[in-house]
């Protein structure tokens, strides 16, 4: 996994967390416990009936066993979606 996570090293990536938040960030760093470290990043928070809230976090960490999926983000792509008119139903908790 660590070599996979290499490549994201100063790119944009999503985190998807076990408790279903989604982080969106610059990935800095990690450890080999998957700990990672994100720079300029925010939360997007879904909702069905309101827009996609961006709450802002700036330099974060997410511990490694709350990390449920990571993906670099096509920064093109992202920053030509209109987030306030998207609807979507929260990620629900992962269950073991």
């Amino acid at each position: 996994m660590s070599t996979a996570l290499e490549s994201y090293i100063n790119r944009t990536v999503a985190i998807i967390t076990s408790d279903g938040r989604m982080i969106v960030g610059t990935l800095k760093g990690f450890d080999q416990t998957i700990n990672l470290i994100l720079d300029e990043s925010h939360e997007r928070v879904f909702s069905s009936s309101q827009g996609v809230e961006q709450v802002v976090l700036g330099l974060y960490i997410v511990r490694g066993d709350n990390v449920a999926v990571i993906g670099e983000i096509d920064e093109e792509t992202d920053s030509t979606l209109d987030l306030g008119n998207i609807r979507a139903e929260p990620l629900n908790s992962v269950v073991h």
